[in-house]
């Protein structure tokens, strides 16, 4: 198991390979088909009011109920994913097989796709705090700033490599 605390460096993602197990601690966002898109929109217009390098993204909800991965391979998420990467963000946690597109763009922006088990009950014991950053209209599908402790993973496409 290989703990990473964020912000996520570089030399952090050196010392990853695909099918590691981690641990991340610290400061992730979460985001997912509403969120995302807007937020895209933000980084365009240089509007993004919180620093997005060595950031982690959970494409998920968040709700009373918890937190639970969603689906990354649907359009308004995995299409966002090569902007994120450009923009700074190192991880993007989520479930689900990503395109060709995209594996090369997480390659050439040295960020990486994390799978977690949609256990919500072990994921929300994880969250520490949490604030809502973004979008707070879209209910438990704005984009929240949550403190965690060791959410799990595995490292599913880095450096061009799938699981």
């Amino acid at each position: 198991m290989k703990d990473l605390t964020t912000p996520i460096s570089n030399e952090d993602l050196s010392n990853l390979n695909v099918g590691d197990q981690i641990t991340i601690s610290g400061t992730i966002y979460t985001g997912r088909d509403a969120a995302l898109p807007q937020l895209v929109k933000l980084i365009k217009n240089d509007e993004v009011p919180f620093d997005l390098s060595g950031s982690v993204i959970m494409h998920t909800a968040f709700s009373d109920a918890g937190i639970a991965p969603t689906t990354s391979n649907k359009e308004e998420i995995e299409s966002t994913m090569p902007i994120l990467s450009e923009h700074g963000v190192k991880i993007h946690i989520g479930k689900g097989m990503l395109s060709e597109s995209t594996v090369k763009s997480l390659n050439e922006n040295n960020s990486i796709f994390v799978i977690t088990p949609p256990v919500a009950a072990l994921l929300t014991n994880k969250v520490l705090e949490k604030e809502c950053v973004l979008f707070e209209n879209e209910g438990m599908e704005a984009m929240f700033k949550l403190k965690v402790e060791n959410i799990p993973g595995i490292v599913a496409i880095k450096d061009g490599e799938v699981i």
